[in-house]
């Protein structure tokens, strides 16, 4: 009798529940012993001086070098050796004070014999990732992270679905705890992503922003015909006004000077019609926050002066400059 197909939209489901009640085990089981495996795991890996060397062969491979590109931007200093070549010179990457990060559902994968027996002679720590806590890799190793038994989603059992995932998640929660460990910022993480529209949004306001005589800026007692002239040739849509100490006091936006256009614009002063309390930010923030800084207001704003620890203008960073930098 043929088996009735399921739906694709059926099969998909039927996957992510699987997978679901997969990741609720490992969950569940990090309250206990792997939770005190993953401990030591995160502590042992965190005072090494060396690298972590990733392996692992096939499915696990691939997850390995997802793992080590998680580690390494994220602080831990990484590398991934694929064990098949690891016998024909590629352990020679490995140094005499690097860790090694294995993983194998089975724990019984041949292609890391050679890994393993090198990190005996070499008195190397190894962590295994297992779903085989009496495997040989697991005897091998120093620290083991048993994987708990998860029913894959494969309908046959056979491709590793379930069992890469919780590979995947445990790798994450390694070097998201291991990002904990070292207080890695927003800051350190753009560094290591200096390209594309993240790297743009972790890039300081510093980079950024308008200096020298391209920032508009008028004294108090400017009359509003220079203010408009200071707004006009500068192009942002304000101007910053500042005392004789340089410290800025306030800004005026165009809106300003719509409601005072019928003043004497030359005896009334920048200092009558200012706001005197401008959105403002440091030359250190970054450029994701500066946009939230300009959008978070009833009605968002399109320039923020960058100002030192003494309030005095560094420079001013537009809208515009965010959308050319790839970050909006």
């Amino acid at each position: 009798m043929t088996q009735m197909l399921r739906s694709p939209l059926s099969s998909a489901l039927s996957t992510l529940a699987t997978e679901r009640v997969g990741l609720q085990t490992l969950e569940a089981e990090m309250g206990g012993c792997l939770g005190e495996t993953f401990s030591r795991a995160v502590e042992r890996i965190f005072i090494s001086p060396g690298r972590v060397v990733v392996t692992g062969m096939g499915k696990s491979g691939h997850i390995g070098r997802k793992i080590q590109s998680t580690l390494a931007s994220t602080g831990t200093p990484s590398l991934f050796m694929h064990p098949a070549e690891a016998a024909h010179g590629d352990l020679g990457m490995v140094g005499p004070e690097d860790i090694i990060l294995a993983l194998s559902n089975s724990g019984e994968t041949a292609e890391l014999a050679a890994v393993l027996s090198h990190a005996s002679r070499q008195k190397l720590c190894v962590i295994a990732m297992t779903a085989a806590p009496s495997s040989a890799l697991a005897k091998a190793a120093e620290i083991v992270l048993a994987l708990p038994s998860a029913k894959e989603a494969c309908p046959m059992g056979l491709a590793p679905t379930t069992s890469t995932l919780l590979q995947l998640a445990l790798g994450d929660a390694l070097a998201l705890a291991l990002l904990e460990r070292r207080n890695f910022t927003a800051n350190d993480f753009s560094v290591f992503h200096p390209g594309g529209r993240l790297g743009a949004r972790l890039r300081p306001v510093h980079d950024l922003m308008h200096t020298g005589d391209a920032v508009p800026l008028g004294t108090m007692d400017l009359p509003l015909r220079a203010v408009i002239l200071e707004m006009t040739r500068k192009t942002f849509g304000c101007m910053g006004v500042v005392d004789s100490e340089g410290v800025l006091k306030g800004l005026i936006a165009d809106g300003d000077l719509r409601r005072v256009l019928d003043r004497d614009l030359d005896n009334t002063k920048a200092a009558e019609v200012m706001n005197t309390a401008p959105i403002t930010t440091s030359a250190h923030t970054l450029a994701q926050d500066a946009l939230v800084l300009m959008n978070e207001r009833p009605k968002p704003i399109t320039s923020l002066f960058v100002l030192d620890d003494d309030h005095r203008p560094l420079g001013i960073i537009h809208l515009h400059d965010l959308l050319r930098a790839g970050i909006v």
